[in-house]
């Protein structure tokens, strides 16, 4: 519950690694429909900060990179240089697997997750968990090019009678 000292706090966003930025970047904006608002390169490695960009495309190259910070929903995508021309690199852990699971995903709505899924079976999206698999039939997981967990799901999921 919110109080005084924490009433102007916000979720701002959260940083995967990814093996080659040119293909996530890729996938994030062309098969998601991000955002790119900004990059920052550095010696080492090299920061994407992407978002959705609800502003009707209104929204400048500058306005977009200067809303980074301020807004909510922002996914960071941090790529450590040679990893994608490294053959040895074996990728980064989805946090869904054995030893440790940790992270376990990052979700999107969509306004009709069928025609969304649809659209992802088009473009060849591998899917963790299609609409028809198991016993919650109205959302689904796809793997991005790192294998990183992305929950689609319905402006309005119905949860169960145990859900608070």
């Amino acid at each position: 519950m919110a109080n005084a000292e924490t009433a102007g706090f916000q979720f701002n966003h959260t940083m995967v690694r990814v093996k080659d930025p040119q293909v996530s970047v890729k996938f994030y904006t062309e098969v998601l429909g991000m955002t790119l608002l900004s990059h920052y390169k550095f010696e080492s490695f090299t920061l994407y900060f992407l978002a959705y960009d609800h502003s009707g495309g209104k929204m400048t190259p500058q306005a977009l990179k200067d809303s980074r910070f301020a807004r909510e929903g922002v996914l960071e995508l941090t790529h450590n240089h040679g990893t994608e021309s490294d053959a040895s690199f074996a990728g980064y852990a989805s946090g869904n697997t054995d030893p440790g699971k940790g992270f376990g995903h990052i979700a999107i709505t969509v306004p009709d997750v069928a025609a969304a899924c649809a659209r992802f079976e088009r473009l060849g999206v591998p899917f963790k968990k299609k609409l028809t698999d198991g016993s919650m039939k109205d959302i689904a997981f796809i793997l991005d090019p790192d294998g990183y967990w992305i929950e689609v799901v319905p402006p309005k999921l119905m949860l169960g009678p145990d859900d608070v």
